[in-house]
């Protein structure tokens, strides 16, 4: 003989623990199908048109409304045939299919996020980072630039190699428009006019 008693005694139905589980989640609301997932819970969704639970708990009215519910529905108003679809459902298909303009919502969060890295890059460049060198203006760029090809460096095929030395300018027109735009369209108008 078994200390606990027979094995009958701790065998569990599964009707009684559907009918149990979520009890004190739904309330008094009933149980009037399978819904998502076979859980008792409500959600309006397409997919899954009726849900596992009614939305509305139940109160006097809703009864009442349910008795006369099972007479004839001539006899039921327009207000008693909503206030019946309302009690089971939170919304209809036209409700919760309706846009709700949540994506403006979504995307003035994503501009206010994308937003931090610029003024961390402003914030940087103002109190971070050192002021930049005298090297990088335009002047000396192009004093440098100049430099280097009274140096004549790297004639092959670099630099130097581009420089006309008889005529003072580039050899090819492209070469230079990176280094000064406006220089080439004033030798272009000075080529077309004279």
């Amino acid at each position: 003989m078994s200390l606990l008693g027979p094995k009958r005694l701790f065998k569990i139905s599964l009707n009684l623990v559907r009918s149990v589980h979520n009890r004190c989640r739904i309330g008094n609301r009933d149980w009037v199908g399978y819904g998502v997932n076979g859980m008792a819970n409500y959600k309006d969704e397409a997919q899954f048109p009726f849900p596992a639970v009614r939305f509305k708990e139940n109160t006097k009215d809703i009864w009442a409304l349910r008795e006369k519910e099972k007479g004839d529905w001539k006899l039921l108003c327009c207000e008693e045939k909503k206030a019946l679809y309302r009690a089971s459902f939170c919304q209809t298909f036209a409700e919760f299919q309706h846009y709700t303009g949540q994506w403006k919502l979504i995307l003035g969060y994503l501009l206010i996020a994308l937003s931090f890295p610029f003024w961390a890059m402003i914030f940087n460049h103002y109190y971070v980072y050192e002021p930049l060198p005298e090297s990088l203006s335009k002047e000396s760029q192009k004093a440098q630039l100049r430099r280097m090809l009274e140096l004549r460096v790297n004639p092959i095929d670099g630099l130097s190699s581009k420089w006309d030395y008889d005529n003072d300018r580039w050899k090819v027109d492209y070469f230079y428009f990176a280094l000064d735009p406006s220089r080439k369209l004033r030798n272009r108008h000075q080529r077309s006019h004279g």
